[in-house]
């Protein structure tokens, strides 16, 4: 129903407008739109500091005014924090799954509400947005399982009589600062985890997109109280740079989960290494798509095209660079227009959109700035290359921040230049010509990023080739599948400046917890280890 909502304007009783359709959704969530919102929750909710506004990218409207954490606010929060993990940390595992399973049930029933939230804050397509909530219900799904199965290990001891452990437990505060492109999944990867470790949480949303924020804590923090388990466990500060800085100083924090820039990122790290803590970094993704000349077109040029496209570009996945074999690069890129040329842009909340805007006007000046510098080099702009028209897209999305979804040609291919090597976080597509698999593999390895990268080919020997040691050195290598678009099941990733870290499946779980090697002797002897020899009491 939201989704078909017009966008006709409503003037509430209090002075600023809100339209019918963000009225509704907030509603739908519990979310008050006659009034400012507390941001900051630590079992109790509160907010002082300054003042951060959600605008819907779409329209440009102001959605609502949320009050950041001042610095006691954020104080207290990590106060209290760390007073609530010394309480979880004592719950069974198997308890503390229960407690996982209740959320999983909370966030389902909203799922639908919590993803127009997502396209509408955010901006992202209603199906996107309402897969980005599955995978927190998906996650949580694993992590129930997950609380029953978070084993050490038993290790062969070469004295007698001796045993030796490798004991996982809680390992305190895990502060979580996500990034605006998903609003909600990012913390759900990182909260779902750290909740079956034992450990506290405290996020801190994008200051861009602090409704999915307190919307999604709001669900949480009701499930723990049912429990009777401190809120802090799940708390929540919203605010600027000078909040997340406060978290990432701080020693009440044991690890620090940071998805974000490259820049941002690096400084992160410098920061949290400084004072010794742990940090998990996703950064920046440049991500590469490499299609040989036995490829399925009727397979590989859609997935190219979502990749692309998809979140208007703004997926830390997003297809950045195509790799095209020579044999098959005219039609390849024909049949990718074709799909480009009927690509229209609208409200995300529309069933039938496929395309909606960059999450803000700055995103905006990044893709004519990328634009431009293709022009400078000489690239030839084969679709796209500037803003929409606002007139032509009428009111109210005149307001928004839509661009045309761009394919470029540069002149040389070059994992050296600036138009190769950096990042656009938003709909620019890159295309290269090569002749043979190595030299592609060679042009996806050669940017500083290392997340996602892409082969379509049918002859196994390719595929060999591109999960190999001289293959793909990116933390996510795929075969006949594209860059976006990562399963759960899996630890999600990358490598070199994207930072290293793991979330999500797999073994991310390992890092959420405090490991202790621990040898344990239940015999009447005493021995060193090595044969070292020593006088013993009854020798010396």
């Amino acid at each position: 129903m939201l989704a078909r909502r017009c966008l006709s304007f409503s003037r509430p009783a209090h002075a600023r407008s809100l339209s019918t359709r963000a009225s509704a959704i907030l509603s739908a969530l519990d979310i008050p739109i006659d009034k400012e919102l507390a941001g900051v929750y630590h079992g109790e909710w509160t907010g002082s500091g300054d003042l951060l506004e959600s605008k819907c990218p779409t329209t440009g409207e102001v959605l609502a005014r949320v009050r950041s954490a001042s610095p006691e606010e954020l104080h207290a929060a990590l106060h209290k924090s760390r007073e609530a993990y010394q309480v979880f940390r004592s719950i069974p595992a198997p308890k503390r799954g229960e407690i996982l399973r209740q959320i999983r049930v909370a966030l389902a029933s909203k799922r639908d509400e919590l993803g127009a939230l997502v396209s509408l804050e955010m901006g992202k397509i209603r199906t996107e947005g309402v897969g980005e909530v599955q995978e927190f219900v998906d996650i949580a799904d694993y992590a129930v399982g997950l609380s029953r199965m978070m084993n050490g290990r038993l290790v062969a001891s070469e004295r007698p009589g001796h045993s030796i452990l490798e004991v996982p437990n809680p390992l305190g505060v895990v502060a979580v600062l996500s990034a605006f492109n998903f609003p909600v999944a990012v913390y759900g990867w990182n909260l779902a985890l750290s909740l079956a470790a034992g450990n506290a949480t405290l996020w801190k949303p994008s200051p861009s997109t602090p409704l999915c924020g307190i919307a999604v804590t709001k669900i949480v923090s009701g499930v723990l109280e049912r429990n009777g388990v401190p809120g802090a466990v799940a708390g929540l500060v919203t605010g600027d740079k000078d909040v997340g800085a406060g978290i990432v100083e701080s020693q009440d924090v044991d690890m620090v989960s940071f998805t974000g820039s490259e820049a941002v990122g690096r400084h992160v790290g410098k920061v949290v290494q400084s004072r010794f803590g742990k940090v998990l970094l996703e950064l920046g993704g440049n991500n590469a798509v490499i299609v040989m000349p036995d490829a399925d077109l009727s397979l590989a040029v859609p997935a190219v095209f979502f990749g692309a496209v998809g979140t208007a570009g703004q997926r830390c996945t997003s297809t950045r660079r195509l790799f095209l074999h020579r044999a098959i690069a005219p039609e390849f890129l024909s049949r990718l227009r074709a799909l480009y040329a009927s690509l229209l842009p609208g409200d995300p909340l529309a069933p039938s959109t496929l395309l909606g805007p960059l999450h803000t006007r700055a995103a905006v000046g990044v893709y004519s700035d990328a634009v431009a510098r293709l022009q400078t080099v000489g690239a030839e702009i084969l679709t796209g290359g500037a803003r929409y028209d606002g007139a032509a897209l009428g009111s109210p999305l005149d307001g928004g921040n839509f661009v045309q979804p761009t394919i470029a040609v540069p002149p040389t291919v070059d994992m050296g230049d600036a138009v190769w090597r950096t990042e656009t976080f938003a709909p620019v597509l890159c295309v290269g010509v090569f002749d043979a698999l190595e030299e592609a593999i060679a042009w996806n390895n050669g940017v500083p990023q290392g997340l996602s990268s892409s082969l379509w080919t049918r002859d196994l020997r390719n595929v060999g080739k591109w999960i190999g040691p001289a293959g793909s050195d990116a933390g996510i290598v795929n075969v006949n599948v594209g860059t976006s678009g990562a399963e759960i099941g899996a630890a999600f990733g990358g490598n070199k400046t994207t930072g290293w870290g793991r979330e999500s499946g797999g073994d991310a779980w390992k890092q959420y917890v405090r490991w202790s090697a621990c040898t344990i002797n239940f015999s009447d002897e005493a021995p060193l280890a090595q044969g070292v020899q020593f006088p013993s009491e009854s020798t010396a």
